[in-house]
């Protein structure tokens, strides 16, 4: 029997057939599907900021809501559930810009920002992006299905798509 997994904002977790991963309520944030064809194992993290350097207290830290920390902890328990490194692909969707500012400031920009900083980790952990769905002004949805590797995306007044 098929379950969805669903991850929550600055969450992670991990999932093998039947069931698939979905989180829902990427603006800014960007979702990060790792998976191993091979081993049909995959993993989601919804990614809220683009560094941890800014978390006043780095004991207490919630790796899953940056990207420089999110990424290598997903590749990590993937790795304990058996999946090698050299099999891992990403996909990644969201990073929208929710509000339009009249201002240049940059660390207004999280979305893009946020696109930026997983694209770093990713090519730090050596992990391909075979595919994305980036950038806009709108919210999406994405569920990920390990048998297929197909991430299904519901965009808001956009409908849907696989990639």
């Amino acid at each position: 029997m098929e379950t969805v997994i669903k991850v929550g904002i600055a969450d992670l977790n991990i999932v093998r057939p039947p069931n698939t991963i979905r989180t829902t309520g990427l603006g800014s944030c960007v979702g990060v599907i790792l998976y191993d064809s091979t081993e049909q194992l995959a993993g989601l993290a919804h990614i809220m900021l683009p560094d941890s350097k800014i978390a006043k207290n780095s004991q207490m830290i919630n790796k899953a809501k940056f990207a420089d920390t999110a990424i290598n902890e997903l590749k990590s328990k993937l790795i304990k559930e058996g999946s090698k490194p050299y099999r891992l692909k990403a996909k990644i969707a969201g990073g929208a810009e929710m509000f339009s500012f009249s201002s240049s400031n940059e660390t207004m920009r999280i979305g893009p920002r946020n696109v930026a900083a997983v694209k770093l980790a990713l090519q730090k952990e050596n992990i391909q992006i075979v595919a994305e769905d980036t950038g806009g002004n709108s919210g999406r949805t994405i569920e990920f299905d390990p048998v297929t590797s197909i991430l299904h995306i519901r965009t808001v007044n956009q409908g849907k798509k696989d990639i």
